[in-house]
């Protein structure tokens, strides 16, 4: 029961991180595909990112104007969608990237107990 409750977890927290993680990733790159983003984010230790929501998370990164779509042909196969970071993702992955690091500090501080100090 507690291992479900750690992967529900886990999985919300990859889900929240997810834009994040592929601005940074497509930062740097010229450009990419799903499935290589995928293996990227796997290669990092972002395992269990489905392409079910992969490809919503770049859908919402594209109307948002963080990243851009184009068509290319494929390796011996139909043409694929390749996504490039835009400069507004990338103004965007720098200000997500130090909110990140303020977010994690704090609730590092938190979780180890920092926070259990005793009130007078």
């Amino acid at each position: 029961m507690a291992d479900q409750a750690a992967a529900h977890g886990t999985a919300a927290w990859t889900r929240a991180a997810l834009p994040l993680c592929l601005l940074g990733v497509l930062d740097g790159e010229a450009r990419s595909y799903g499935y290589a983003l995928l293996s990227r984010l796997a290669d990092a230790g972002l395992t269990g990112v489905k392409p079910a929501a992969l490809y919503p998370a770049l859908s919402r990164l594209e109307e948002e104007g963080a990243v851009e779509i184009e068509w290319g042909a494929g390796e011996g196969g139909p043409g694929r969608k390749y996504y490039r970071i835009t400069e507004a993702g990338r103004q965007r992955l720098r200000r997500e990237r130090a909110a990140w690091h303020a977010f994690t500090a704090t609730v590092a501080t938190l979780a180890d107990g920092a926070g259990d100090e005793e009130q007078p």
